[in-house]
């Protein structure tokens, strides 16, 4: 990890209270390192190596399930968006929508720690993409589903890059998105909102894939990261802090003139 980006994470991690007592912690920078190693590589927590220096992989996971309880992952994913607004680097007028299916191998439960057996099957929320800049909650389904949610089409899409609730990031002039959006419900609810819905018909030919090539190039970004593309995690608020860390990451790597 670089001093750059460290220094965006940095600010937004909890602070230790003080006169803590037992061992010394791990410096947060070193366990933040094993996080990412298993999110790019994809092993298996149990499998981190030692010798890379950045602790035992349930070290990892149990910073990682704080940090995502805290809200750590959420908060650096803002910083980065707002950097990238305000460096002109977000398309406000246009969004699209679109949801990404990966194998569950274990399921999605609540399982208290990795080796434990989960239950219930649980799935991420869908959102909006805007020019390949992943926003908060995007949607990485663990099953394919017939039909796609009208959330984020329906309801008011919170704002915390733009000018609120009417802003930018709530009001795109289009919303662009393939067959399964195709319900009336869906185009009225965006034109009383004054957005132009731009929805594939069922049963001709896709007349949006190359409004959408955005939302598809961010999906595949998502799946480079190998524990993304299967998932592993039976606790859907790991799997949800894992995401939300690949979004930053790519966000980062999109920041017009950042230091390399």
């Amino acid at each position: 990890m670089s001093d750059e980006l460290w220094s965006r994470v940095e600010p937004v991690l909890p602070v230790r209270p003080a006169g803590r007592t037992g061992p010394k912690p791990l410096p947060d920078r070193q366990v933040l390192q094993g996080i990412l190693f298993v999110l790019y590589t994809g092993i298996g927590w149990e499998d981190l190596p030692q010798e890379l220096g950045f602790g035992s992989g349930m070290t990892c996971w149990r910073r990682l399930r704080d940090w995502q309880e805290a809200g750590v992952f959420d908060r650096l994913h803002e910083v980065l968006l707002a950097e990238l607004n305000a460096a002109a680097a977000i398309d406000w007028s246009r969004a699209c929508v679109d949801a990404s299916h990966v194998r569950a191998k274990r399921g999605a439960g609540h399982g208290a720690e990795p080796g434990r057996p989960g239950q219930d099957r649980l799935e991420a929320p869908c959102d909006l993409r805007r020019r390949g800049h992943p926003p908060r909650g995007a949607a990485h389904r663990r099953q394919p589903q017939r039909h796609h949610s009208a959330s984020a089409a329906g309801r008011g899409h919170p704002d915390r890059y733009g000018d609120g609730e009417a802003g930018p990031a709530a009001n795109p002039d289009v919303l662009v998105a393939d067959r399964g959006y195709d319900y009336d419900t869906y185009r009225d609810a965006l034109r009383r909102r004054g957005i132009r819905p731009l929805i594939s018909r069922r049963g001709t030919r896709d007349n949006v894939q190359a409004a959408r090539w955005v939302v598809e190039q961010t999906l595949a970004l998502l799946h480079q990261f190998r524990r993304l593309a299967t998932r592993w995690e039976r606790r859907t608020d790991i799997h949800h802090g894992l995401l939300t860390l690949a979004t930053s990451i790519i966000c980062w790597r999109r920041l017009p003139n950042r230091i390399r």
